[in-house]
């Protein structure tokens, strides 16, 4: 093919794929009416707008198993078994979170608690739950877990990437894969009044205890007791909170 004729072609290709095909559309009028519901369900729980939310509020006021007043839930949220849910009054759930309940304990939010951006929680088995108390602050991206249980206490925050696991592996058996080994699990308490730095990482053996502060990137593994500062890798206490601060 000549350079003129190479020319045309392109400009004739051009000129077409200019067109915008109404591919959506299309698709839209191809929708089976049985999946019409599915359609507009998933539109309105993704729709950034005032309009949305109240419909989500709405909605979710006849799943869940207690939702109080002016709750929010943000767009993209998941809740499974939402019979298994409980909000308390002005609880904020923020967008994409995720929230699994397993077991009929379930998850509990208490009055005034808010989850960022992200944040997922999964009680994992028929016998986890998790029970967030009041005015609790959990930030973007979390990942908390209730194999055994996890509770937290009121006024506590959790800054953002924040890991909290009530269960390790067995990995003694060299002959058997890890995943098959099961492992050890048990309920993590995080007291009243607590603050975990941004990507701490709280393990199975270990709890909190009121007032305790975590520094930033701290794996937790044994109980911190009240009003205690700890930093680190495995986490050790540095001092007490009110307590003088070492010159650097």
């Amino acid at each position: 093919m000549n350079k003129r004729k190479l020319s045309k072609s392109i400009s004739k290709k051009s000129k077409t794929g200019c067109r915008s095909t109404p591919f959506f559309t299309k698709a839209f009028e191809a929708v089976p009416p049985e999946e019409m519901e599915a359609f507009y369900r998933t539109v309105f729980m993704h729709m950034d707008s005032t309009y949305a939310c109240d419909l989500r509020a709405k909605y979710y006021s006849t799943r869940l198993r207690r939702m109080g007043s002016n709750v929010r839930i943000g767009c993209g949220v998941r809740i499974f078994n939402p019979q298994y849910v409980s909000l308390g009054d002005n609880v904020s759930i923020g967008d994409n979170c995720a929230l699994i309940a397993s077991s009929e304990r379930g998850i509990i939010l208490q009055d005034g608690a808010t989850l960022k951006y992200g944040v997922y929680l999964d009680t994992e088995s028929d016998k986890g739950y998790i029970d967030i108390g009041e005015r609790v602050y959990i930030g973007t991206r979390c990942c908390l877990h209730g194999h055994m249980g996890l509770e937290i206490g009121e006024d506590t925050l959790l800054a953002q990437n924040v890991t909290i696991t009530p269960f390790s592996h067995h990995f003694d058996d060299t002959k058997q894969a890890i995943i098959k080994q099961g492992g050890h699990s048990r309920k993590i308490t995080i007291g009243r009044d607590c603050y975990l730095g941004k990507c701490t990482c709280v393990l199975y053996s270990a709890d909190i205890e009121d007032g305790s502060v975590v520094g930033a990137g701290a794996v937790v593994v044994k109980t911190i007791p009240a009003y205690s500062v700890a930093v680190g890798a495995p986490a050790r206490v540095i001092r007490r909170r009110g307590s003088k601060r070492k010159k650097l």
